[in-house]
């Protein structure tokens, strides 16, 4: 099974290839030569998708031909999309696409369409399509192997990409730094319950030929898993905010014990809170580093990620969220030190509901990790009505991938989370198991607030001794500092929560924070 931190990696790679594009028509496909299409839209591919969620599961084959089967990493990043093959190029469109190839960690071959006036043309492989390793024996004749994937770049450079989907559901996309960082999915089923977790996969993709100086594509696809299919709409607007409007349809084939809707997956390593693996000369790894949360009552909350020693689950009760999402806030290249990952460039991903979703929970997975080669944090919306056979649900939601999320909080929010040693220096019978916690805030009122304002904090703990909370303005002149320390027995987690006011009321957003005592 690939794992998440596998299809980043590679995807990550294939994105260094570097071509022009080039339209991949009839003349150059003759196995399209003569295909006027069929007849697609959207209400056509819900009824597919209802109709195949009726029959038993039908798992996509995964042996691979001989020549391909064994191929080492190397190996596969030497097969290359032909430039002249692109979809759309030489139109005088905004956007152009091209496939990826079967293979390695791909196994799973993808139906590509192309639609145009209403009609579905399907894109035959060939092996005309791709260039070849040196090393690499092709067979002279070659059978519809599929494809595993897409990418879609950008006039004027199409040469970067914008976004592209590869691998079970999962795809990930860009904004204004050009660089890829965590991605999404279509569905999680399953995730950190105490047995295999089960990838769905997009089966199939419909690719609306975009319009003439229009920088919007429209795709289609088809989700099908042992346990339910769907049918998903994506109208993407690529820019320094890549916006995406999805409209899933879903037809559960069984009970499902836990769905996850929109589900973000990256990786934190270590950053200022968290150092538990940092035996590494950078200061901070990680594509995000907080989960943010806007929920339903209006609060606005930050978590900040960990890696921890174990599995780590949580849940965040919440109605009718108005917004949630994975998002990298350090933004400065000094905090990494890493001018190969760009860690510092990694786009953060907020998810807006496009309807009310009624009670559920934000649930958020983090899962200890060695290094940065593992993506280890899942975050996504589970509703509290259960998926079972026989439904027909429907979720509406806009994916913002950028720099920033497209709507803030009003009040100062958080910047860093430190925690070390508790007491105070060269003072005599110092707790050892003491840990000061230090948080410096930015923003909202803060940005005028005289120093001398009386500010003090709300902080609760759901077991140890809180000792010596105090807040003061730091000498920057334009961050707040909260500082306490945690006096706790025992290896049990927790649980903090934390936010500063005044007299006029609260100055922040809501920190909360998961402590496991080392």
């Amino acid at each position: 099974m690939i794992t998440r931190r596998e299809i980043l990696q590679h995807l990550a790679t294939l994105a260094a290839w570097s071509a022009a594009r080039s339209t991949l028509s009839a003349a150059e496909n003759p196995s399209a030569a003569n295909d006027s299409g069929k007849p697609f839209d959207r209400d056509w591919l819900i009824s597919e998708a209802k109709r195949i969620a009726s029959l038993p599961y039908d798992a996509p084959p995964s042996k691979l031909p001989a020549w391909i089967e064994g191929l080492d990493y190397d190996g596969y990043q030497s097969i290359k999309y032909r430039p002249e093959k692109a979809l759309w190029h030489g139109e005088n469109r905004q956007l152009e696409a091209r496939l990826f190839h079967l293979g390695l960690f791909f196994r799973h071959p993808v139906t590509i369409h192309e639609v145009d006036g209403g009609r579905a043309r399907t894109i035959s492989y060939s092996k005309d399509l791709f260039t070849y390793g040196k090393n690499l024996k092709v067979p002279e004749h070659q059978e519809n192997l599929g494809f595993a994937g897409f990418r879609i770049g950008m006039a004027p450079d199409f040469n970067a990409d914008m976004f592209a989907f590869l691998g079970a559901s999962y795809f990930r996309a860009v904004g204004g730094t050009k660089q890829y960082g965590l991605s999404a999915r279509g569905l999680a089923v399953d995730t950190a319950l105490p047995r295999p977790e089960e990838f769905p996969d997009f089966r199939q993709f419909w690719l609306e030929k975009p319009a003439k100086n229009s920088g919007i594509l429209r795709i289609h696809a088809l989700l099908d898993s042992p346990s339910i299919a769907g049918a998903y709409t994506f109208d993407v607007t690529p820019g320094e905010m890549t916006l995406m409007e999805v409209d899933a349809t879903l037809f559960p084939r069984k009970s499902i014990e836990r769905i996850g809707i929109a589900p973000l997956t990256s990786m934190y390593q270590c950053a200022e809170n968290d150092r538990r693996v940092a035996d590494d000369w950078r200061p901070e790894i990680h594509d995000s580093d907080g989960l943010a949360m806007w929920n339903g009552a209006g609060e606005w909350i930050w978590r900040p990620l960990v890696n921890p020693p174990t599995l780590r689950f949580n849940s965040f009760l919440d109605e009718n969220p108005k917004g949630f999402g994975l998002l990298q806030r350090d933004q400065k290249y000094d905090h990494y030190l890493d001018d190969g990952a760009m860690y510092h460039k990694r786009p953060s991903l907020w998810v807006e509901p496009l309807e009310a979703w009624g009670k559920g929970q934000i649930q958020l997975v983090e899962i200890p990790s060695p290094d940065e080669t593992f993506d280890n944090t899942v975050a996504f919306w589970n509703p509290e009505e259960a998926f079972t056979p026989g439904q027909e649900r429907r979720f509406r939601y806009r994916l913002h991938w950028g720099d920033r999320i497209p709507v803030s909080s009003p009040m100062a929010h958080v910047v860093s989370t430190r925690i070390g040693a508790g007491g105070i220096p060269g003072q005599k019978n110092r707790p050892a198991s003491s840990r000061k916690f230090v948080l410096d805030f930015k923003g909202g009122r803060f940005e005028n607030l005289p120093w001398e304002t009386p500010v003090e904090p709300v902080l609760t703990a759901s077991r140890g001794e809180i000792q010596h909370p105090a807040v003061r303005p730091v000498v920057d002149g334009d961050t707040w500092r909260c500082n306490f320390d945690l006096l706790v027995d025992g290896k049990d987690p927790v649980d903090l929560r934390l936010y500063l006011k005044d007299a006029q009321g609260a100055l922040t957003e809501t920190w909360i924070y998961q402590y496991t005592p080392t």
